[in-house]
């Protein structure tokens, strides 16, 4: 079984959005790293492509506790909290996979209220600043706003992964009904033949009869 480790490191991106192929009997993990505890950390991921569009997957702590687990997932959306501080281990295996490779999407977020909060309390104060009501008024707005464009990200993913789901059972039925297609020529052609075979026999016996 082949492994393949991919780290993410939250120091100095937030958030990492990426589709990858998981070979058959291979495992990928993906490393997140965070300083502070109590920060919400998000995943999202879809199997677009290969066999039954599912995969298993694992959730590990920095002690290496499984804070959460599946298997024959076909995708999936959540959020935890990383209680403590370390590196955060997300592992897809697609060791249930004798030969189908999978194509998946997959996207981590992470927000820290603790540092927002602390980038806004350090602001320099401006001679013509607007008032802090507003201030926060404008930042409450651009926070919905945020979870707006989340919302409509993962609504275009959802059709995405549903129109590869789609497009491969559209491909599938079209190799079925084609090979379908030649297996009923060749079973008609083997027919005749046989039918041909048939009555050729039949006359010949008939002639040696005759004699």
């Amino acid at each position: 079984m082949k492994l393949i480790l991919i780290f993410v490191s939250l120091i100095t991106i937030t958030s990492a959005a990426m589709t990858f192929t998981l070979g058959a009997h291979e495992t990928a993990c993906f490393g997140v790293f965070t300083e502070k505890p109590r920060t919400a950390i998000s995943y999202y991921f879809a199997v677009q492509s290969g066999g039954s569009f599912d995969i298993d997957f694992s959730i590990k702590n920095p002690r290496g506790e499984i804070v959460d687990s599946d298997t024959k997932q076909r995708q999936g959306d959540f959020v935890f909290n990383a209680d403590l501080p370390g590196e955060y281990m997300l592992c897809f295996n697609n060791g249930m996979s004798t030969y189908a490779d999978k194509v998946i999407d997959f996207e981590i977020k992470a927000e820290n209220e603790d540092e927002t909060k602390e980038f806004r309390a350090n602001m320099p104060a401006q001679p013509n600043a607007k008032p802090m009501a507003h201030v926060e008024s404008m930042g409450k707005t651009v926070d919905r706003i945020d979870q707006q464009l989340d919302g409509l990200l993962r609504t275009i993913q959802y059709y995405k992964t549903r129109n590869n789901r789609n497009q491969a059972t559209v491909k599938s039925t079209e190799s079925r009904i084609y090979y379908f297609s030649i297996f009923e020529v060749l079973l008609m052609v083997g027919m005749a033949g046989l039918q041909i075979t048939v009555v050729q026999l039949f006359f010949k016996g008939s002639r040696k009869q005759l004699v």
